[in-house]
Formats: C-alpha cells, sequence, structure tokens
C-alpha cells in the first residue's frame, strides 16, 4: 500500500466483499454495501437474541477499527466499570459477529497492519537509519571455565 488513498480504496472493497456487492462499478457501492450490512444486522436481530461478547484487542490500532466499525453498523461498543481498556464489549447476535463482523474485521486490520507497517518502516528509514532489519541473532556466550 503504497498511500492512503489505495488504503482507502481496498478498505472499501473489503466492506463491499461482505456485504455481497454485486459489481464492482456500483455508483455507490460503499453506502449500499453498508445499508446490505446494516439490513443483515437487522434481519439476524429479529432471528437471534443479541447476547453480550467480550472481545480483548490489545493493539491499540486493531481496537480503533473495530469500535469503528461497530459503531459504523450502529452497534454500541461499550466497556464495564474497571475493565481494562483493552476489553471491548458488545450485544449483538452472535451469527452477526461470526459471519460479518469478525471476518471483516480481520480482513479490515490485515490491511491496516501492513498499511501502518509500511509508513513507520519508510518514516524510520528515512529519518532515524536506513538499517530498518530486525536486531541480528547471536549464540549466547560460552560460560567462563
Amino acid at each position: 500500500m503504497a498511500d492512503e488513498a489505495q488504503l482507502r480504496e481496498k478498505l472499501r472493497k473489503i466492506e463491499a466483499l461482505f456485504a455481497g456487492a454485486g459489481t464492482a462499478g456500483e455508483k455507490n457501492a460503499a453506502e449500499a454495501a453498508l445499508e446490505r450490512v446494516r439490513a443483515r444486522l437487522a434481519e439476524l436481530q429479529r432471528s437471534d437474541e443479541p447476547i453480550e461478547m467480550q472481545f480483548s484487542l490489545p493493539d491499540q490500532w486493531a481496537r480503533r477499527l473495530f469500535v469503528a466499525l461497530c459503531r459504523r453498523y450502529g452497534l454500541k461498543p461499550y466497556r464495564l466499570h474497571r475493565q481494562r481498556v483493552t476489553t471491548v464489549m458488545l450485544r449483538v447476535p452472535k451469527r452477526f459477529v461470526d459471519q460479518v463482523l469478525w471476518p471483516e474485521f480481520q480482513e479490515l486490520n490485515a490491511v491496516l497492519m501492513q498499511y501502518l507497517n509500511e509508513v513507520t518502516t519508510r518514516v524510520i528509514r528515512d529519518s532515524v537509519h536506513g538499517d530498518t532489519s530486525e536486531a541480528a541473532e547471536m549464540n549466547p556466550a560460552l560460560p567462563p571455565r
């Protein structure tokens, strides 16, 4: 992912895939995809009882993405008093999480992590030091005799 525009386009395509978009050339693909997912959620809420689910997302970027994705679909993520900041609670039909929300989050998160890694590597290489490889692995020193 060379730039932010490519990232945004890839994220839109992933969302359209999970919403079941018919054609890639839909004029308002993003809005239509969002409406299809919301309709699927409403359908599942009528047929399946929402349950309280707990998600542990220690990575701040993944957590922000997950919370934003939940809010996009009209869900209300929360945290109970004294729960860690890494915990996200959600009342939602389990099938929606299993079939739509979690798989979409995983794909979006993979794309976002790849993008953030590329940007971080580029900034470090250009601003700090050109060698961004991991530290060399050394054999432990032999104990003295």
